[in-house]
């Protein structure tokens, strides 16, 4: 290896710190293998030169060891005996590539030389080939690129624009990320409201326990008091929260039935609009017991069916003639936890339905501020099969909330359970440790950019960690998801103390 590498005038910088082999056998544009001489890691960031393009990045996909231990061998180790063993370490990289004088990122035309010097990349040459941003004015701060320490920012405007994704099994980690990006969207002083189905994102409130994580990523426990609004159905359940109300005034005939029993708007619209008319000439505000009033008084035998889903809303009591304000549930600067926890499936999809269509209503009128709204759980409002009372608004805001300053936010343990609609309108994409095979499926159908090679790195990726794409990140990155500044909610349940 020395002698070939003389011969083509390449110094071997075997004593070089950041030294870790040379490239060797069949060489590509696009990948190549090298020796290890030095300790080398998976997802790790290689610099090579290139003889016309100058210092070319990498990264390991894949690293090898080579024995010539037999199985007789082995065997003969096994029962006490000395063996010697000759091994080789060689690594698989995937060429990123490098920046031109244009700025443009640029894969090399030629293939690499045999023979030439794999050193660690710099952390320079990985932020300026990546086109990683710095910007803290814009920049969300969610964790550090694996192996590397370096600071990766998510475009807030990015996030807010071109909708999120949060994809993960169950425990892997995708509620703590979330609450990591709403920490940084109180901290840029974002609207956001958050529906929240498990009571999870109260804890906003609360400062985080310092620990050696946070001194790592550089944190400190901080609390969100005072940028917290937190609104629930269910008050008796949820303390803490304000009630929330909606006035039924403000529907038309089509979007009771809509929330009652959308399978028969077209036998009860008429009766259901006469009663409505009857009501609006006599009175301002009403609720559904005075609808329902109405229609008994015509005694009229078809209306019987009506009134029955009538009745179904005004049991589940998030109807009133005075409902929850634009100001209560939207608040410059503030998150707004619609907190469902306790709260029936059903009645969660009216919920979500009103929630999402108000403020889709309202940011189109520009009454409300631009904003993020972070679903949690959203394959229970916008499901693949079947749909929600909810699914409606959620496809329209996925397709058209960009247009008027509505993010989506969409988290989820069910990748394949979400209406590809609205999964594949997310162009900023922050995937967990995800084993499923049709949520994977769903994921490499909807998500682009993601390679064969990065399909095999999501099921193998360990707590912590994250594959990161768009708002300002180029290509796919993996992450060290950094520390909560608050206290986590969803922290597991422990059943038996050590």
């Amino acid at each position: 290896m020395s002698t070939a590498a003389a011969a083509r005038g390449t110094d071997v910088p075997e004593g070089r710190t950041g030294f870790l082999g040379i490239i060797y056998g069949d060489v590509g544009t696009t990948q190549f293998r090298f020796s290890v001489v030095n300790s080398v890691e998976r997802n790790e960031y290689v610099a090579v030169n290139h003889e016309t393009c100058g210092e070319v990045l990498g990264r390991v996909e894949e690293v090898e060891r080579r024995t010539d231990l037999s199985i007789e061998r082995a065997q003969n180790l096994a029962n006490g005996e000395s063996v010697d063993i000759e091994e080789k370490v060689s690594a698989r990289v995937a060429v990123i590539g490098y920046r031109d004088d244009r700025g443009l990122l640029q894969v090399p035309k030629t293939p690499f030389r045999a023979g030439e010097a794999v050193s660690r990349a710099e952390d320079e040459l990985i932020t300026r080939t990546i086109g990683i941003k710095q910007s803290r004015k814009t920049g969300a701060y969610v964790g550090t690129l694996l192996g590397h320490g370096i600071p990766i920012l998510l475009d807030i405007n990015g996030m807010v624009q071109k909708h999120v994704s949060v994809l993960a099994k169950t425990g892997g980690g995708k509620s703590y990320l979330t609450g990591v990006l709403v920490e940084e969207l109180l901290k840029h002083n974002v609207t956001a409201v958050v529906i929240d189905p498990h009571g999870e994102y109260g804890a906003l409130r609360d400062k985080g326990k310092h620990d050696k994580l946070m001194d790592r990523f550089g944190v400190e426990p901080r609390a969100y008091k005072d940028q917290i609004n937190e609104l629930s159905p269910d008050t008796r359940i949820n303390p803490q929260a304000k009630p929330l109300k909606f006035t039924l005034s403000n529907l038309d005939a089509r979007e009771i039935l809509g929330l009652a029993n959308p399978a028969q708007m077209k036998s009860f619209l008429p009766a259901l609009r006469r009663a409505l008319d009857v009501l609006r000439s006599s009175v301002r505000e009403y609720d559904v017991g005075d609808v329902i009033r109405v229609l008994q008084r015509e005694d009229e035998q078809q209306n019987q069916a009506l009134i029955d889903d009538l009745l179904y809303l005004k049991e589940v009591d998030i109807f009133a003639k005075e409902g929850t304000r634009v100001d209560e549930l939207v608040q410059k600067g503030k998150t707004t936890i619609i907190n469902l926890k306790g709260v029936p499936p059903d009645v969660q999809e009216l919920v979500v339905s009103r929630v999402a269509d108000a403020l889709f209503r309202l940011r189109k009128l520009n009454r409300v501020p631009p904003m993020m709204l972070a679903v949690e759980e959203a394959h229970n409002y916008c499901p693949q099969v079947g749909t929600a009372a909810s699914s409606k608004v959620m496809r329209t805001i996925a397709s058209e909330g960009r247009k008027f300053g509505l993010g989506l936010l969409i988290v989820t343990q069910r990748a394949a359970k979400v209406d590809k609609n609205v999964l594949s309108q997310c162009n900023t994409q922050i995937i967990l440790k995800v084993t499923n095979p049709n949520d994977l499926k769903a994921i490499t159908s909807s998500v682009e950019g993601i390679t064969p090679g990065m399909e095999d790195e999501i099921q193998r990726l360990p707590i912590g960690q994250a594959i990161v794409m768009g708002a300002g990140v180029q290509m796919p990155l993996i992450i060290e998801v950094r520390a909560r500044e608050t206290r986590h909610g969803g922290e597991s349940v422990t059943v038996i103390e050590e």
